[in-house]
């Protein structure tokens, strides 16, 4: 069944191949290139699974995390953080900030379709 996906990453190569593999499972896709656009994107693009990059220019994606689960309408649409900079500690903050899932690049594109489709399987 088609989802919608909201990606939300700087890298210009790591958008394409995340917005290529969705869309090669069926996904619609909307992609962000500035974590400032994502927000209001999110709130019309109405997504089933978001995907956020955590080392954003001008916003972080903890901080992004953190306005999704605070807006109503955005609340429960799981959220899968990518993100290059795994250290101690990293993935607990994260998930404490209210992420769903947490991957780490560089991605294994296995790994990435298996956390995406876990996400959107689970009812809301």
């Amino acid at each position: 069944m088609s989802k919608r996906v909201l990606v939300v990453e700087d890298n210009e190569l790591n958008l394409k191949l995340f917005c290529d593999l969705l869309r090669a499972h069926g996904h619609e896709t909307a992609a962000v290139r500035d974590g400032r656009d994502a927000f209001g994107r999110a709130n019309e693009f109405l997504p089933d699974l978001i995907i956020t990059d955590i080392q954003l220019p001008h916003v972080t994606g903890l901080d992004l995390i953190a306005s999704f689960r605070a807006d109503p309408v955005l609340a429960t649409v799981p959220i899968m953080a990518v993100t290059a900079y795994a250290g101690l500690g990293d993935e607990e903050r994260i998930r404490a900030a209210g992420a769903s899932a947490y991957v780490s690049k560089p991605i294994s594109v296995l790994r990435f379709m298996d956390v995406v489709n876990g996400l959107i399987s689970q009812p809301a």
